[in-house]
């Protein structure tokens, strides 16, 4: 654990002031201080770019406080919680002022790190129920950090999200029942491409900001200039900012003072909710915490009321995130499409005259009304010129939909029939399917690319499998590595199978029937008298727990000829997708190996960020012949290379190919040959391989079930990939054998 307390002792933390750039980041950090309701924020961006200096430098700004004399869990003394575990405290307790904690969550906190346990030592010495305080009690009043959030396991995040939502923390584990106060200032920081939050915790964050790095030549020496002469000279540079320093710390007291005095009219909450109605987003978590966000700008301005700007300062931070339908999908909103929104949106409320009392409808259609918020011939888009009622569109604007594929998450966009850069083969002019509505495939070659030998397919949103639940595949044996949900491993959190011998400290641990029958038969030996029963450190058993774990899945996927022609090159691609998909879910890491022409490369290194590799996936080179076997020991070579970084992560490879080869391992080889002899190293490794059989046509090589015997791994058809498909084929064989 790593508590910090701001700005007390320990060496000088750079200014919060000093800060180049970072205008929205500054202000969602702001904006949480000032009304912690909004619900905390998440920081996404690159590597070094002041995300962790920001936030702790944001700590020194925030006021002390008094709190209850060896209390804890940080009570106040004018209103001590009547629930806390260590009061109940009389009112007026005696105090003293403790300044605003930093408390940082590290990566690997176990739960009873975080929300607190049973203390074990206590319990086993005193023969007393005792709790100990996680860091949700430390953080109370402060500010909890969670650097690298998108690593923590998911539970962690649940517990930590549910936490600042509710301002309480529950604890009911170990024999313990336990309520305590937990308000703090959430906030999260993020490398997208070490991996993403589920859409689902993603949402609980109450404001998000992307931070990048200047491309400003200017802005940029100005940061080297005041981190070397901080670095340089702490206390002078410190000393340098004071004023301003103090300047914001008086101006956030103030805000935080009037934060509950400033008026929220019915007009902008019918601004707020036409506008979370128009970008149609899920739930109305972000109807309330834009409306606490423009409340708590409003009171940053010293305004009264909350107006239209503050609504939009706090939609442009509240809604990004919240526009997700795919995991697959990139966070974003065009800030052309808000200012629409808005301008719609005070179309629909009218003027902004003091209402008729008299008047049953003062600001026009309902929210339920026809005629109100959603689009029609009298909508609010009614009177849009062509093309810009569709923000989704062909053309997007700058800054606004990043796949340009209309919200599909898949990378397609349009093209003329007949455009497309296949490889000539027997599918390349096949007219889309009688009867299917939806755009043919295309695939393009890139500017400069070499013609006929490599192409760049473009993954359209027709491939079947990307939307589809596909088979689980899983690793067989148990394992111990990162949790996951996909193949069984022993983990900390999981269903208790079994006691162990190995002794333990930790009450989550204990396996308490194992323990009382190794401390039964000792009683008469220690000299027990009374009721209790004399347990000895020795007679504690650890609670072996079987859970589920992510693995490494490194797709090979055939990109050459005998695989381009453009429907079985869109339907591969798409079972990539919808298998990305699925390790998305099951929080696993990926890599991708490509083979064409006469080598194979890895176009994606193994990386949590599974919407990187469905990018990588989107501009895929296909064309020439087929280097099975180099195929295959590229993924030996970097599944090596992986296992000596991370030896607890299993690997499973997912083959895509139709089992040709032509292309030897060596000079003067058989090419098919030397492909099995390839796939029999990765079962002598212990790799398990699942291989799917893209082989198509009406003439049937058969060539990939003796390469999937070869490698001691399973085979699958496209078709049997899905699990729709399996229920179809179940469905048929049970008709077959009724008739």
């Amino acid at each position: 654990m790593s508590t910090s307390t701001a700005p007390a002792a320990g060496p000088p933390r750079f200014p919060f002031s000093a800060v180049v750039g970072h205008d929205d980041l500054r202000l969602a950090l702001l904006l949480n201080a000032v009304h912690p309701g909004v619900g905390g924020v998440l920081v996404r961006g690159e590597k070094g770019t002041a995300k962790s200096t920001a936030v702790r430098a944001l700590a020194a700004l925030l006021p002390s406080h008094a709190v209850v004399d060896a209390c804890r869990f940080g009570c106040d003394p004018a209103a001590p919680d009547p629930s806390c575990p260590d009061g109940p405290h009389p009112a007026g307790a005696a105090g003293g002022p403790r300044p605003a904690r930093l408390v940082e969550l590290p990566v690997g906190a176990t739960e009873d790190r975080l929300v607190g346990s049973l203390d074990l030592e206590k319990a086993l010495s005193e023969g007393r129920r005792a709790y100990q305080p996680g860091l949700l009690a430390d953080a109370h009043r402060g500010v909890l950090y969670v650097d690298e959030v998108n690593l923590l396991h998911d539970h962690l995040v649940d517990l930590l999200l549910d936490a600042a939502a509710m301002g309480r923390a529950h604890v009911e584990r170990d024999g313990v029942s336990v309520s305590h106060a937990a308000r703090f200032l959430l906030v999260g920081t993020m490398n997208p491409e070490e991996g993403e939050l589920r859409p689902q915790l993603l949402d609980r964050f109450g404001l998000t900001v992307e931070v990048r790095a200047s491309r400003d030549v200017d802005t940029r020496v100005e940061v080297t200039r005041r981190r070397m002469a901080f670095e340089d000279d702490p206390a002078g540079f410190v000393a340098r900012f004071a004023p301003d320093e103090t300047a914001t710390a008086a101006r956030l007291r103030a805000a935080q003072a009037h934060v509950s005095a400033v008026a929220v009219s019915d007009r902008e909450l019918r601004r707020i909710a036409f506008v979370c109605a128009r970008f149609d987003v899920d739930g109305m978590r972000a109807d309330l915490v834009i409306t606490r966000a423009a409340a708590a700008h409003a009171a940053w301005e010293g305004r009264d009321a909350v107006t239209a700007d503050d609504v939009r300062v706090a939609a442009r931070l509240a809604l990004p995130h919240r526009r997700r339908r795919d995991p697959f999908d990139e966070p974003g909103l065009d800030p052309a499409e808000l200012d629409r929104a808005l301008a719609d949106a005070e179309d629909h409320l009218g003027p902004e005259d003091d209402p008729d009392p008299d008047d049953p409808d003062p600001g026009g259609p309902g929210p339920d009304d026809p005629a109100g918020p959603q689009d029609g011939p009298d909508g609010p888009d009614a009177g849009e010129e062509p093309g810009d009622a569709d923000p989704t569109g062909d053309t997007p604007p700058a800054g606004g939909d990043p796949r340009g594929d209309g919200g599909t998450g898949t990378g397609a966009r349009a093209e003329a029939p007949g455009t497309d850069g296949t490889d000539g083969g027997d599918d390349a002019t096949d007219p889309a399917t009688p009867g299917d509505d939806r755009a043919p495939e295309t695939a393009e070659a890139p500017a400069g690319g070499d013609g006929g030998d490599g192409r760049a397919v473009v993954v359209g949103d027709a491939a079947r499998l990307h939307r589809a639940t596909v088979r689980k595949f899983t690793v067989p044996g148990l394992g111990a590595g990162a949790p996951g949900r996909r193949s069984r491993a022993r983990t900390d959190a999981g269903r208790v199978v079994r006691p162990s011998g190995a002794g333990t400290t930790r009450a989550a641990d204990l396996h308490l029937p194992a323990t009382v029958l190794a401390a039964a038969p000792h009683q008469a030996g220690r000299g027990r008298r009374g009721p209790g029963l004399l347990v000895h450190r020795d007679d504690l058993r650890r609670a072996e727990r079987e859970g589920r774990e992510g693995n490494l899945v490194l797709f090979v996927v055939d990109a050459s000829g005998s695989m381009a022609a453009r429907k079985r090159m869109t339907a591969v691609s798409g079972a990539v997708l919808g298998l990305l998909r699925d390790a998305y879910q099951r929080r696993d890491k990926v890599g991708l190996v490509t083979f064409r022409a006469r080598s194979a490369e890895l176009a994606l290194p193994p990386t949590s960020s599974v919407p990187t590799a469905q990018q990588r996936l989107s501009r895929l080179r296909t064309g020439g012949r087929t280097p099975l076997a180099g195929g295959l020991l590229k993924a030996r070579a970097v599944l090596d290379a992986e296992r000596r970084r991370d030896p607890r992560r299993r690997p499973l490879v997912v083959l895509l190919t139709d089992g040709r080869a032509t292309v030897a391992a060596r000079d003067g080889g058989d090419p098919v040959a030397d492909s099995r002899r390839a796939a029999g190293l990765l079962a002598a490794d212990g790799v398990h391989t699942v291989v799917v059989d893209c082989e198509a046509g009406h003439v049937r090589l058969g060539l990939a079930a003796p390469l999937a015997a070869a490698a001691g791994g399973e085979l699958v058809t496209l078709d049997e990939l899905t699990a729709d498909s399996v229920g179809d084929l179940v469905r048929e064989t049970r008709s077959a054998r009724a008739a």
